[in-house]
């Protein structure tokens, strides 16, 4: 990660105090608070993701309380663990809507979580944001291929991501071929190998294959050595950061150091996993961890709970994401979840950590949101650049 100039740390503590001062001479919030839900994997696999996102919620929501809450009255997160499963996250969005009366649910950042409650948010008239869920069946059904009038997102969509990561590695690293692995029951992970495969063939790469496995799986040794086998350059990542972590481990105890590349699935965390053969690895990501914004954030967030965060990301997603919400109370003068649903969907150019967020109403995705590529180097994160195809979509 870049360092900060000393002008930029000037500016970031002269921020911190005009936030002080502004909270200083702030009127307490007062009256029933205005409740808004939260959905996050708590326990179990990705738990690193839900506990940070929770986390930045919290801070958030603690910020807003300190300068004055929204509309005069304080905010109040009601938060459920959903554990990774369709089942939990159902359930806890029927409990958010009909007997919490939240006004609007955060999370979760899994794409087939979102999927799962997207009827649920709907019929009961509450909107939804996802974070980190990229399919673009979170907003946008399928079946009709109509918006979820209550499902909304903050990042962008598989068919982007793919495209950056089939992108960057032939017109950027200029590799010719490549093999893919992916979790077979994952629509994460099914919808980003199948667009990153597309893009590929489309710019004349040579597909060594595509190899599977089963969520739960923890030897790729047997799809790892017919890769080897294949002679591909570089090995497409649609996956999570545990099995990421594992599958460059065995590669690299295979005596294979091909070139990773891998959608916003990963995490810092997989470095435990992968230790040095994480080195050289190449990731799409959704924002730019050297952005002064993000850093103030994360200070506050270090300072809030007495460790820097591991999950930069997720602080952001979730912190952006109670900031969207206040905004679009503040904007409807009413916590009423269908008029907030109306201010989401008309949202533009709201100035949010790490973008200025504007909301296509025909998909309920950002408009035209960057990619930032991340390069793994001296065990730790380094941001590269803004890629974008320039025929994207």
């Amino acid at each position: 990660m870049r360092r900060m100039h000393l002008g930029t740390a000037f500016i970031i503590v002269f921020a911190l105090i005009l936030l002080s001062a502004a909270t200083s001479f702030a009127a307490a919030p007062s009256g029933e608070p205005i409740k808004i839900g939260y959905l996050a994997t708590l326990t179990g696999d990705g738990s690193t993701w839900g506990q940070h996102e929770r986390d930045g919620a919290l801070l958030a929501v603690k910020e807003l309380n300190e300068a004055g809450g929204v509309l005069g009255r304080p905010l109040e997160l009601v938060y459920y663990d959903v554990r990774g499963r369709q089942e939990d996250a159902i359930q806890a969005a029927r409990r958010l809507v009909h007997e919490d009366k939240v006004v609007a649910i955060g999370g979760t950042n899994y794409s087939g979580l979102n999927i799962a409650i997207a009827s649920v948010v709907n019929n009961g008239q509450v909107p939804q944001i996802g974070t980190a869920s990229t399919n673009p069946a979170v907003t946008v059904d399928p079946r009709t291929n109509t918006v979820r009038p209550y499902t909304f997102r903050l990042c962008y969509t598989d068919p982007y991501q793919g495209k950056v990561m089939a992108d960057y590695l032939v017109n950027k690293l200029g590799v010719k071929s490549a093999a893919v692995i992916t979790d077979i029951g994952s629509d994460y992970s099914e919808g980003l190998k199948e667009f990153f495969v597309a893009r590929f063939g489309e710019l004349d790469g040579e597909l060594k294959g595509v190899w599977g496995f089963r969520g739960g799986d923890v030897d790729f040794r047997a799809q790892l050595t017919e890769m080897k086998a294949s002679g591909a350059e570089a090995v497409a990542l649609p996956i999570l950061y545990k099995e990421m972590g594992l599958i460059m481990k065995q590669a690299a105890e295979l005596d294979w150091k091909p070139i990773f590349i891998g959608g916003d699935g990963f995490s810092p965390s997989m470095y435990e996993i992968a230790g040095d053969s994480m080195e050289g690895s190449y990731w799409v990501y959704s924002m730019d961890l050297s952005n002064p914004q993000l850093i103030y954030l994360l200070s506050r967030f270090e300072k809030e709970y007495g460790i820097p965060a591991a999950e930069p990301g997720n602080v952001a997603y979730a912190y952006d994401l109670i900031t969207w919400v206040a905004d679009a109370i503040r904007k409807t003068g009413k916590a009423d979840p269908v008029a907030i649903r109306e201010a989401l969907e008309n949202t533009k150019d709201l100035r949010l950590v790490h973008f200025t967020l504007t909301v296509d109403k025909e998909t309920h995705n950002p408009l035209n949101k960057p990619a930032a590529m991340m390069l793994w180097k001296n065990q730790q994160l380094n941001f590269l650049e803004m890629w974008a195809p320039q025929d994207n979509f």
